[in-house]
């Protein structure tokens, strides 16, 4: 079973009288449970507190954490139902297994363990941890922690991160912390802390020859939809988000047509952005930000027929994407920070040419890992 928030006429119309549905529809492998929150709930929890508090703080990206008591109180509420949710569905389960995704749901593991302590709770934490000195500006840091030491195990990307977590519960909570073991101990009961790389999915590859003539068709094909003809094409792949570095992504490129000026009219990048969290000023003002910023490099450097910069802004499929990854001579992967960013290794799964380069932010979890 999966319980999930439900958001929108057309998640309401497909549940029966329990808000659940069979999934996928013809043949379904598991029931998925949806959680129904009001708009003042979806605002505080998800677009306050998860994402105007508890992502900037854990991205260190000079973007200020805001942190409201409302927002706060939003986020504790919302736990709650899910746990309410989770305690019905499990209440004939002897010992269940239960995996929480994400930083949305910090204070579940213990709202749950406090009335089910034989479930055996694990949460894997999908963004960095940042060091103490970081985290400590948050007012609720402690509640944050023990929220998540109700779990059995918690998971991050990389040990890097394991490790500012332990040093974090090592300053702010009364406990015991194994470092052979990477455990917390607290209150007679443990918590293991480990690092779980996440991957992606990738096709058997075809030969190598059959690869390339693949490549040079895609590389055709969007270049007669971008309506030129240059030798070389460079691809970005992300969220609007400003611990991407999309603008510091853009003023590399501009430097680099400086500097090299023999690669006007033959070197075109494309970012495909998708809008995100659109209901923050500071994405409403980054999506600005990163528009202009396209605008203005190419009306530096354009000619006839040609620009530096496509910015197609959508939502991509992954089969859309693809097409880009094994058409393009350079994928740039600019994170200010990032858990482990998944785009620097679709790119290479996509590669059974063996050929492109992957130009990678050290401050990627995959730079730590590749």
């Amino acid at each position: 079973m999966w319980i999930a928030h439900g958001s929108g006429e057309a998640d309401r119309e497909v549940v029966d009288a329990d808000d659940k549905l069979r999934v996928p529809p013809n043949e379904s492998s598991y029931t998925l449970k949806r959680i129904w929150l009001t708009k003042e709930e979806e605002d505080g929890y998800y677009y306050g507190f998860s994402n105007e508090g508890l992502w900037p703080l854990c991205h260190i990206t000079h973007t200020r954490p805001t942190f409201r008591l409302e927002d706060r109180i939003y986020y504790q509420k919302v736990n709650e139902k899910f746990a309410e949710a989770l305690i019905k569905e499990i209440e004939d389960e002897e010992s269940p297994l239960i995996l929480i995704q994400d930083y949305h749901l910090a204070l579940l593991p213990l709202l749950v363990k406090e009335k089910r302590p034989d479930a055996r709770i694990a949460i894997f934490w999908h963004i960095p941890w940042p060091n103490p000195e970081a985290y400590g500006i948050c007012p609720w840091h402690r509640e944050i922690l023990m929220g998540m030491l109700g779990a059995d195990l918690i998971g991050f990307h990389i040990q890097f991160h394991c490790n500012n977590f332990l040093d974090t519960v090592d300053r702010f909570l009364e406990s015991k912390i194994d470092w052979a073991q990477f455990s917390v101990e607290r209150g007679g009961s443990v918590t293991l802390v480990k690092p779980f790389p996440i991957s992606v999915s990738f096709d058997n590859f075809p030969d190598k020859s059959a690869a390339i003539s693949e490549r040079e068709l895609l590389k055709e094909n969007i270049l007669k939809e971008i309506g030129m003809q240059v030798k070389y094409l460079g691809v970005g792949v992300d969220r609007i988000d400003y611990t991407k570095g999309i603008p510091e992504r853009f003023r590399a490129i501009e430097r680099f047509f400086e500097k090299h000026p023999e690669f006007i009219e033959e070197f075109t990048f494309i970012e495909l952005g998708a809008p995100s969290r659109t209901h923050i000023k500071r994405y409403r003002d980054l999506m600005s930000e990163v528009e202009e910023m396209a605008e203005k490099i190419n009306w530096r450097f354009k000619a006839k027929g040609w620009m530096p910069i496509v910015f197609l802004k959508a939502h991509h499929t992954h089969e859309e994407i693809n097409r880009f990854y094994k058409a393009s001579d350079i994928c740039m992967v600019t994170s200010l920070h990032d858990g482990m960013n998944l785009v620097a290794k679709e790119f290479i799964a996509s590669r059974s040419d063996e050929d492109g380069v992957l130009i990678l932010s050290q401050f990627t979890g995959a730079a730590r890992e590749l």
